[in-house]
């Protein structure tokens, strides 16, 4: 058990702490961040969301880890080696500090691409940023205490999103902008 799971209303704070961390990230890592990206629901004007900044790093490669890993470490983040998603290296906050979830992923790579069509189209479409807002209260709702259950039960909204956001995509060309920082 840890902390409940809680769904805030937008908080117009969240870019400017994402754009402090960013600065703070272009520092440590330079060029070997390709792009750094504001990701997730804190991402996205209006979305009610857990108070986490979501951050997605493109690099060139995921290995060898130490090229990124140390900058990040020296900018104050912990790599969570035991994240079992081989398609990211996972970076938290270090203890006490605010909740800061680093993805560091691939450039060009289908997961990299897939967390920025998902905020792009939710910053795009108000319906579904509305559907997903309420998916994420009621599921809260439900497994206030259970955060693996939570994240098991919001997928399949995840993925009903996606879907949504392949037809939207092909429809408005759409491509990623440029990097947030």
């Amino acid at each position: 058990m840890g902390d409940p799971i809680l769904i805030e209303p937008y908080d117009p704070a969240w870019p400017t702490l994402f754009a402090s961390i960013a600065a703070r990230l272009r520092e440590a890592l330079g060029e070997r961040a390709l792009r750094i990206d504001h990701i997730g629901s804190t991402a996205v004007p209006g979305l009610a969301a857990k108070p986490v900044i979501d951050i997605q790093i493109s690099v060139g490669a995921l290995e060898p880890v130490a090229l990124y890993a140390d900058g990040l470490e020296r900018a104050g983040f912990r790599w969570r080696a035991d994240n079992p998603d081989r398609t990211k290296r996972y970076f938290r906050e270090a203890p006490g500090a605010a909740r800061v979830h680093i993805h560091v992923r691939s450039v060009g790579s289908w997961a990299e691409q897939l967390s920025l069509l998902f905020r792009d189209y939710l910053r795009d479409e108000q319906p579904a940023r509305e559907f997903y807002a309420q998916a994420k209260r009621d599921l809260a709702a439900r497994f206030r205490e259970d955060r693996e259950g939570y994240v098991a039960a919001k997928a399949p909204t995840v993925w009903a999103i996606l879907q949504r956001a392949d037809v939207w995509a092909q429809a408005t060309g759409w491509a990623p902008g440029p990097s947030d920082a």
